[in-house]
């Protein structure tokens, strides 16, 4: 049955991309954090529902599967690669309820939405059979080139492969994407007569424009803003070139918006990431994932923070590795400390040089300044943790916690073998092992009684032998 007015969305991503020299399938390099197929369905959805979309799979389809499944698109499998013609000609049976399907690459990350989107309207406006999305890159050889009815009309007579070309048709610069738009009705009607008379034998979808065309169809080419957009990568140096066109992109984004980015082409920074205004990065710094900044915070260099929630007005200063972690308003991190995952670090917090924290929270106005370790923790408000101490929190077998409540104070050196907890307004004395809870108010002590020998030093050195003289 047909779906009137619908539209639905088929990416390719079934090659397997032997240029890059990798054993990876193409479409699972990443640039900017992600695949590149994640990139493309990404684009895809703010156009169309998840069950619209049709990822066509082939080359190490499991793999790639796995790696786009938790975004709820449709797989079809192209078992066996003839062609971009014969992979539409694999997704028929999902697709030909739909009225129209739009056509994508899987190895084009750049692609925008709002290109996506023209490319569609073009389309309808024009109620055309198949409208080729276009552009004029600097250099155009190797691409397929459109070629129109006339340097002014929307119309296409055809779609020359490189090696193809005439003398006449080389001077053409408008390349052809390998992005569509087709009306399912004739594209059905027609598919079959694709013919594998080429280099390679396969069926090719840029044929389509030629043979509707030849039964008095519509074929239009809609040219897009910016060439970049539709370009792919067959080499690992063209994808290192997307990815820092990606980041850029990103950049400034975020400078428009109110953060100061100091030498940003320094700094990776993924898409999603999200950052507040008057927020300062400075040069080689690491945003990643969906991490979240607030504003007023500065963000020293050397610094890699990923999926991470950073509050308003946060000093972390360099070298700071942070990870999976919630910090709070005000809190000053680092330099060199290590927030593991599920660290909690609360409303003006210190946790400074080579201290590190995992699965522990942090109260507000807590402080550990210095070279300590605080695992499986809950840490209560305006503790002080001295230098040097550690929680230990793992037995051998098992995990366990320490609590230090409300306004303790740990001395340095200290070892709190957990479980263990330390009551409110104790005290910690520097240098101490403790291994039972220590109650509200007391000190504890847990070391050796110190013992001091009078002159030991002196009877040492005049008891030593004395150096035999050489022969």
């Amino acid at each position: 049955m047909m779906r009137t007015g619908s539209f639905a969305i088929v990416i390719m991503a079934a090659g397997k991309g032997t240029r890059l020299k990798s054993k990876r399938a193409k479409v699972l390099h990443e640039i900017a954090g992600k695949p590149l197929l994640a990139h493309v369905v990404q684009a895809a959805r703010t156009l169309a529902a998840a069950p619209d979309i049709y990822v066509i799979i082939g080359h190490q389809a499991e793999e790639v599967r796995a790696a786009i499944a938790p975004l709820g698109v449709n797989f079809v499998l192209q078992a066996e690669q003839h062609g971009t013609g014969h992979a539409i000609m694999c997704a028929r049976e999902q697709v030909q309820g739909y009225e129209n399907i739009l056509v994508l690459s899987g190895d084009v990350p750049l692609i925008l939405p709002a290109t996506i989107a023209a490319l569609r309207d073009f389309h309808l406006a024009k109620k055309a059979a198949m409208t080729v999305l276009t552009a004029e890159p600097p250099d155009p050889f190797g691409y397929g080139r459109v070629i129109r009815a006339g340097a002014a009309s929307d119309r296409v007579k055809a779609i020359v492969e490189q090696k193809a070309l005439t003398r006449a048709q080389q001077k053409a610069r408008e390349i052809n994407s390998g992005i569509y738009a087709f009306a399912t009705q004739p594209l059905f009607a027609n598919i079959d007569r694709l013919s594998t008379a080429n280099a390679h034998h396969e069926f090719y979808l840029t044929d389509m424009a030629a043979l509707l065309v030849k039964a008095k169809k519509t074929v239009v080419a809609l040219k897009a803003a910016d060439a970049a957009e539709v370009l792919g990568a067959n080499t690992l140096a063209e994808l290192a070139a997307l990815d820092a066109t990606l980041r850029a992109r990103k950049a400034r984004e975020l400078m428009r918006a109110g953060v100061s980015i100091y030498r940003p082409e320094t700094c990776v920074i993924d898409p999603e990431v999200q950052i507040g205004p008057d927020t300062i990065l400075e040069p080689f710094v690491q945003i990643l994932g969906k991490t979240t900044i607030g504003s007023g915070c500065r963000i020293r260099s050397y610094s890699v923070i990923s999926d991470s929630q950073i509050a308003d007005n946060v000093l972390v200063r360099n070298g700071c590795i942070i990870h999976q972690s919630v910090v709070s308003d005000g809190a000053l991190l680092g330099p060199y400390s290590h927030l593991r995952p599920a660290s909690e670090i609360g409303e003006g917090a210190h946790v400074g040089n080579f201290v590190e924290t995992k699965k522990t929270r942090m109260g507000k106005g807590s402080k550990a300044n210095h070279l300590t370790y605080l695992g499986d923790s809950e840490i209560g408000d305006g503790v002080n943790v001295g230098a040097g101490t550690i929680t230990c929190n793992y037995d051998g077998s098992k995990k366990h916690v320490t609590v230090i409540e409300d306004g303790a104070f740990v001395g340095s050196d200290s070892t709190l073998v957990a479980p263990v907890r330390i009551g409110k307004a104790a005290y910690v004395a520097a240098g101490s092992t403790i291994t039972d809870n220590v109650p509200a108010e007391a000190l504890a002590l847990g070391r050796s009684r110190q013992i001091t020998k009078e002159g030991w030093a002196r009877r040492r050195r005049e008891g030593l032998p004395r150096t035999k003289p050489e022969k």
